[in-house]
């Protein structure tokens, strides 16, 4: 997508990750970006994969998606996506899209498509929360958190500090470096910085991309522990998205989620997309795994890229 100088830089790289250059006829190349985690980021690749099977279909809204992380990306290169074109129905359209790197899939997801029709309607009541305009923004409280706290390690600084393209704003915050035990349930509302192009595919698939920041935290809460811990290997194992009805991404959402379930180092997590008047857009789930470990080293070698994690 060429420059838009009237676009915020932050903006403008978040519209061009999800601008696919197209190979062939169902083959796709996007960048990665770091964000300072420990591999790239599995909304970007759950994002663009929603993009890749998007240019397959025409006259369809994409209605769920249903991924496995298989290995974890590397944010040094840049990921490709093959559609497989499964079906195309009288209502319905199938693809099956497979993220690529290194010569094998770190993603395999499957998304379907629909034909918009008239049916019953009914959903989920929104929770009565304080408005956006009254919480302060993510990047206010991570600076007031690190001042607080010197001596913290140089991957989590730079995790929490990441130039992520979404604004978020935590409904009742946690200070990730101070963790307690508290109860799964937990809201944020949420944005793109900036305002976006009005194509209705790029803000689902916006939406699909910020749908993972957070959703695993869930089910680590009652715990009191973090992902970036030196003796937790923590990551998604899959992730799972329903699109109910159409909303801009760039306009604030509410992410309300909860777990009921951990059990085997794993837990399931949930949650609902609601836009500022209660409408409920999506609904998310995943599962992922929460497993306490000896070392650093242990997670160093299972993330390689010469490597396939033992899970």
């Amino acid at each position: 997508m060429p420059h838009n100088p009237g676009m915020d830089r932050l903006l403008q790289d978040l519209v061009e990750l999800m601008s696919l250059e197209r190979l062939e006829l169902n083959l796709f190349r996007g960048p990665s970006r770091n964000l300072g985690g420990r591999s790239t980021y599995g909304g970007q690749i759950v994002g663009q994969a929603m993009v890749a099977a998007s240019h397959t279909v025409e006259g369809r809204e994409p209605h769920s998606l249903h991924a496995y992380f298989l290995l974890p990306g590397d944010m040094n290169l840049p990921v490709v996506y093959e559609v497989d074109r499964l079906r195309d129905g009288g209502s319905f359209s199938s693809r099956q899209v497979q993220a690529i790197q290194h010569g094998r899939p770190i993603l395999s997801m499957m998304a379907s498509f629909h034909k918009t029709e008239d049916g019953f309607e009914h959903q989920a009541s929104m929770p009565d929360v304080p408005p956006p305009e009254a919480l302060r923004p993510w990047h206010e409280l991570v600076d007031e958190w690190i001042d607080k706290a010197p001596d913290i390690s140089a991957e989590a600084r730079a995790a929490l500090r990441a130039d992520f393209f979404i604004e978020f704003r935590p409904v009742d915050p946690m200070n990730p470096l101070e963790p307690y035990k508290r109860g799964t349930r937990g809201e944020m509302w949420f944005r793109a910085k900036g305002r976006l192009p009005d194509d209705p595919w790029l803000h689902r698939c916006v939406l699909a991309y910020a749908s993972d920041w957070g959703l695993l935290g869930a089910a680590l809460r009652p715990y009191g522990r973090r992902w970036f811990e030196s003796n937790m290997m923590v990551a998604s194992i899959d992730h799972a998205l329903w699109f109910h009805r159409q909303a801009r991404a760039d306009e604030w959402l509410l992410y309300v989620t909860d777990s009921h379930a951990a059990q085997s180092a794993r837990g399931l997590s949930r949650g609902m997309i609601f836009d500022a008047s209660g409408r409920l857009i999506a609904s998310a789930a995943q599962e992922g795994l929460m497993r306490p470990m000896e070392s650093r080293d242990t997670w160093a070698r299972s993330i390689a890229p010469d490597s396939v994690p033992k899970a």
